[in-house]
């Protein structure tokens, strides 16, 4: 197995003396390339603290991360950013787009950082995007948002797609919309997926469910048979 990404002894907390939380407890985990991941728990367990470390968004206390055989120990801020440029693609419950360009100028920001980028063209209709692609994000629904959303992160081609809740703030049918075009990333791409969630009945469509409460791993499992998102219900 190609191990590709690794998580060793991850330490959080936030604040100071008496008012001190830790966060994260020690958190050890090994992901293969072109894996699904889901990290699934309550809110506060953590999970989106880990997301966000292994993104480069936020550091870690202690411990190590490696992707692809290197370090993210003692990288610079320039370092940081060319790692997060190189490797990852976000996704949020929050579809950040900026507002005055058009579907096919948001998803060619996203272009613009990487130096292996995918067909813009090929992804539109991958995406389902291509008959919208003129349009602003305030003349598009929530699902096509989000859609944009996916399609900026996709289309630099990055290892790594870390995804926030990313049907957080979508109903029930465009959630499963959104799952089904996550899956297809993951199949069609080989992209490296790590979705963070609350909602159990997700984890069935992941090759493994990393359960955390209070901070810490408290189970890892591997679906041997694994549910397509179109059949999925909660």
């Amino acid at each position: 197995m190609d191990m590709f990404l690794t998580l060793h002894n991850i330490h959080k907390s936030y604040g100071q003396g008496d008012s001190r939380v830790e966060v994260l407890g020690g958190i050890d985990l090994e992901v293969t390339r072109g894996e699904f991941v889901v990290l699934l728990g309550p809110s506060g367990s953590g999970k989106s603290t880990l997301l966000n470390i292994i993104g480069g968004i936020d550091d870690a206390d202690e411990g190590e991360i490696v992707i692809d055989g290197e370090s993210m120990s003692g990288m610079n801020d320039r370092q940081l950013t060319q790692y997060r440029r190189r490797h990852l693609g976000y996704i949020f419950q929050m579809y950040n787009l900026i507002p005055n360009l058009t579907v096919r100028e948001n998803i060619e920001v996203g272009a613009f950082l990487s130096k292996e980028s995918l067909d813009v063209d090929e992804l539109l209709r991958v995406l389902g995007l291509w008959d919208h692609r003129g349009k602003i994000p305030s003349q598009l629904s929530g699902g096509q948002q989000q859609r944009t959303s996916i399609g900026r992160a996709v289309v630099k081609n990055p290892d790594i797609l870390l995804c926030d809740e990313p049907t957080g703030a979508l109903d029930y049918k465009t959630s499963k919309d959104i799952l089904q075009l996550i899956e297809k990333v993951n199949r069609r791409y080989g992209s490296t997926v790590i979705m963070v969630t609350h909602n159990d009945a997700i984890s069935a469509m992941a090759d493994t469910v990393v359960r955390l409460r209070d901070g810490m791993i408290r189970d890892i499992r591997r679906n041997e048979v694994k549910t397509p998102a179109a059949e999925l219900e909660w």
